[in-house]
């Protein structure tokens, strides 16, 4: 069920250069969204900025959702000065979450910077139906990125850290690091974080038999796929199937769904 909502910021702390955490009481949202879906923020009264951001949930609590997000615009930084007390409009829960199984035998968390913002939901909800704690690769440029690490090792989650500089962890790619864990086909991967580092990332657990399922982010206006602002080429050769909208159909895809090769990816992570 979708709600649209007015809801009060609870906590707004920046917890990394430009990175924050919200923590917003929202308990229709907590009752109903699963790790893994998305809400739509509005982030301003008025018409300026006039479309509501897209945010991932970090945190699914009683009561409370919190998300995790780096302000590099316009919506992000007005994001980022709302206090405790303030209310905003919320959209959701929207989008499709995170697949749980519990016939497999590993799961593997894979993020890249802030994609990381999308995962501590769904550990939480492997730890609690799965009765595992997954794995978790996190890779950032440098150690001032690195971001939950703590928050996982609490879930009982094993943690390898991969930065390019070697500040922190192993220099490495995120992909180079999934290589070390060696996945095999009882593995479940997870990814979210930059393009490119989706597709090597999967690239890996591919080759290696592993299933795996990213978590795509794209800019969107309405959240549920009417203004096809979203879309991204699928493998498909179905009529009306070669587009997917990440606000509808994802924005968890298994990776085979995806044609990474239509994207403009600059370098290698």
């Amino acid at each position: 069920m979708r709600y649209l909502l007015e809801c009060e910021v609870v906590e707004n702390d920046e917890v990394a250069p430009e990175q924050f955490r919200m923590r917003i009481n929202a308990p229709e949202l907590s009752r109903t969204a699963v790790a893994g879906q998305f809400c739509m923020l509005q982030v301003a009264e008025g018409l300026s900025p006039f479309l509501r951001r897209p945010m991932c949930f970090e945190r699914i609590q009683r009561d409370h959702v919190s998300i995790l997000y780096k302000a590099e615009g316009e919506g992000t930084r007005l994001l980022s000065k709302m206090r405790p007390g303030t209310t905003l409009g919320v959209q959701g829960p929207l989008g499709n979450g995170f697949p749980i199984d519990d016939s497999f035998e590993r799961h593997i968390i894979v993020s890249g910077g802030i994609g990381v913002a999308t995962f501590p939901a769904l550990a939480e909800a492997l730890v609690r139906k799965c009765d595992v704690a997954p794995e978790v690769i996190l890779a950032a440029r440098s150690k001032h990125l690195i971001l939950c690490a703590d928050e996982f090792r609490e879930l009982g989650c094993k943690v390898y850290i991969a930065t390019d500089d070697g500040s922190a962890g192993e220099k490495l790619f995120a992909s180079q690091m999934l290589e070390k864990l060696r996945p095999n086909p009882s593995c479940r991967v997870y990814v979210c974080g930059p393009m490119i580092m989706m597709k090597t990332t999967s690239d890996v657990a591919m080759a290696a038999g592993a299933d795996c399922v990213v978590s795509l982010e794209a800019q969107m206006a309405c959240g549920d796929g009417a203004c096809l602002g979203c879309v991204v080429e699928s493998k498909s050769e179905k009529e009306g199937e070669k587009m997917v909208r990440v606000c509808l159909d994802g924005p968890v895809f298994d990776t085979t769904v995806i044609d990474w090769a239509a994207h403009n990816m600059a370098y290698d992570r």
